[in-house]
């Protein structure tokens, strides 16, 4: 974008935006198309930080004598300090001016990269790693601060678009990172990666208008009233837990992939195995019309049908283990039943508070990286005892448990609930199992961390 077109579109934002957020959340008017193009590619490109690995995990592996377990840890982990970052950064968003919180992370988020790019072990791999996690919670800033720009006529509309950023971010990262690691090997996408958030942070602090948030609390109850905000609102709730297990279906398909395509049948390389990411960026064309949907208040429709969609996903991808067409195409449906989900979930929590999207994006996406992190630690111990059916299995396990959540937010389901006696016992019974698993995986993680 050249830069007189992005200091056009700040200026026309900028008297608005600076008196912070008005009544609804948004400003005067939309944003300019150049500005929400902008804050999408700058979306893609923060959270690409954290998938860069997914598709060297053999490679890096082998460089760092590492374990494919040991290795798994790195997506893992990246999960992990992305989720911290969520719970203990992104709350700013409704405490500090954003253009400065956000500039000020991507230019963080820059040096961790190039940490890890200069590891020479795992552990200083991994503190790269978590730290960029961390850091690179620049993206979830950016996307409320889209929504509050928005008009509410058009606010899933501009999410929508802004997610696509997102979405070609974490499926293109392994592309990028696939043929950049062909040339100059794994530690050059982290210098490339490094060099790209650095200018980035320039061109952010030039295009984008200011805007302070209006919380008016201090960071200690800004994070108190972040969990509070769970026990308040039931919506956010629901959408949290089917943010939750969409993710987990999303992070053990792609934490997995790299081992069956390097291994017996498919034998790729890194850049190989990094195309496939293209296959996946079908997803940013459900994130645009899954907004469009919210738009028109079709949410139910559009959160029980992508929760159908990814359960079937996993038949092709099982099937994929020997037919590359099928796992393609699983592949693609996968993602674009994940984005029906998400952005839904964003469209409708980001209408419950105008003047707390930064704290209920932290609550959501919290508990959605959780799920990220649950998903990738659990294919690591399944796929190293039971292989790729091992996966497809687990993988249709936590979608089957997404389309049941996702059928308790269909009108009149409360009260046909209420009269399953039975049923409600046994979901007591197997919600219990999932939380302890859950717990488990997540202490098992811990201990493997700190040995």
């Amino acid at each position: 974008m050249a830069s007189s077109s992005a200091s056009s579109a700040a200026r026309s934002l900028s008297t608005a935006a600076a008196r912070g957020p008005r009544a609804g959340g948004a400003g005067a008017d939309d944003p300019r198309r150049g500005t929400v193009v902008l804050m999408s590619a700058a979306v893609g490109l923060c959270v690409a930080s954290n998938y860069y690995a997914q598709p060297l995990l053999v490679t890096i592996a082998r460089d760092l004598r590492l374990s494919a377990a040991s290795a798994a840890l790195v997506v893992t982990v990246a999960q992990v300090g992305y989720a911290l970052g969520l719970v203990l950064v992104l709350p700013l968003g409704d405490l500090m001016e954003r253009r400065r919180l956000v500039c000020g992370l991507t230019l963080a988020t820059a040096c961790s990269l190039a940490l890890t790019a200069v590891a020479p072990n795992a552990g200083l791999l991994l503190a790269g790693t978590a730290l960029t996690g961390l850091l690179s919670v620049t993206a979830q800033v950016l996307v409320p601060f889209a929504a509050d720009l928005a008009t509410p006529h058009r606010r899933g509309q501009v999410v929508g678009t802004v997610m696509s950023g997102l979405v070609l971010g974490m499926l293109l990262a392994r592309t990028a990172s696939g043929a950049l690691a062909a040339v100059g090997g794994w530690r050059t996408v982290y210098w490339v990666a490094a060099a790209a958030m650095a200018v980035l942070a320039a061109t952010l602090h030039r295009a984008l208008p200011q805007y302070r948030g209006s919380a008016g609390l201090r960071y200690g109850p800004l994070l108190r009233s972040t969990a509070r905000l769970l026990a308040d609102e039931p919506v956010l709730r629901a959408r949290a837990l089917l943010g939750l297990l969409a993710f987990a279906c999303f992070s053990a398909l792609w934490t997995s992939l790299a081992f069956l395509l390097s291994g017996p049948g498919y034998h790729w390389s890194d850049s190989e195995i990094g195309l496939l990411g293209l296959a996946g960026a079908a997803g940013a064309i459900a994130a645009q019309l899954a907004g469009r949907l919210a738009d028109r208040g079709r949410t139910t429709l559009t959160t029980l049908v992508s929760a159908l969609l990814l359960l079937g996903s996993w038949g092709l991808l099982a099937l994929g283990a020997h037919q590359v067409a099928a796992l393609i195409a699983g592949i693609v449906l996968l993602d674009l039943a994940h984005q029906g989900v998400h952005i839904t979930n964003q469209s409708l929590i980001y209408a419950l508070r105008p003047d707390a999207r930064g704290r209920i994006t932290s609550a959501y996406m919290t508990c959605y990286f959780v799920g990220g992190a649950i998903g990738s630690a659990l294919v690591g111990v399944v796929h190293a005892h039971a292989g790729w059916n091992g996966v497809c299995l687990l993988g249709a396990a936590l979608a089957l448990l997404l389309c049941l959540a996702a059928a308790s937010t269909a009108p009149g389901f409360r009260n046909w609930w209420r009269g399953q006696t039975r049923l409600r016992e046994l979901w007591t019974v197997a919600s219990a199992g999932a939380l302890a698993t859950a717990v488990l995986t997540l202490i098992a993680l811990a201990i493997r961390l700190t040995r």
